[in-house]
Formats: C-alpha cells, structure tokens, sequence
C-alpha cells in the first residue's frame, strides 16, 4: 500500500470515528459543514462532515498531526513512542475512538475494528 493511499484512508477514519461521535454525543449543538484549510475535506471522505464547532477543531487537530507524522511505518498513537497531540486533543481523542469504536463494532462496522487493530 502506497503512503499517500495509507494516509488517505487513516485520515477518512479519523473524521468517520469523529462524525459519529459528534452526532451521538453532541446532539444539541449546532452544526455546519466542515471546512480545513490544510486538506479537502469532501475528495478524502466522498461526502460532507456535519460537526459541531469543538469537533471541527478535533479533527483539524488530527489531520495536521497525523499528515505530519514522521515515523515510517506509522505505528498506532497509542503505542507511539513520542506523543504529538496536545494533551488537550489527545485525550478528547481517546474518547472519540473509545465511543466510536464500540457504536461501530455494534451496529456491524467490523472494517473500522479492523484498522484499530492492525
């Protein structure tokens, strides 16, 4: 699997898992469509992100950082030996992928388990 294909599907990840923890666990907040300034958010996902303001934020946070990691072969953040989040994302992140997860892994998305995973 080439990089650029890598970083493409990690980084359509990353908003999937925050998409659907924003709509579940952000249901009161108003919501817009997401724009970055550092990446074309519609040519890596296929559709538009709907997210509140705070996890606009989160998911700019996480494509900066993970478009600029520097270890090759990525490992997993939470293995990775140098901690590039601030603590603040960081553990907000944590919370996405914990929430995210487990809605996914119970309504049959085994795809997204998978790439947790491995």
């Amino acid at each position: 699997m080439s990089t650029q294909t890598e970083l493409n599907r990690d980084l359509r990840t990353l908003a999937r898992f925050i998409q659907v923890y924003c709509r579940h666990q952000h249901i009161g907040r108003r919501k817009r469509v997401a724009h970055l300034k550092t990446h074309d958010l519609h040519a890596i996902t296929g559709s538009r992100l709907a997210l509140c303001g705070e996890c606009e934020k989160l998911l700019a946070h996480a494509f900066v950082k993970r478009s600029h990691c520097p270890f090759s072969p990525k490992p997993a953040c939470k293995h990775c030996p140098k901690h590039c989040y601030h603590p603040k994302y960081r553990a907000a992140i944590r919370e996405v992928m914990k929430f995210s997860g487990t809605h996914l892994l119970l309504t049959g998305r085994l795809d997204y388990l998978l790439h947790l995973l491995f």
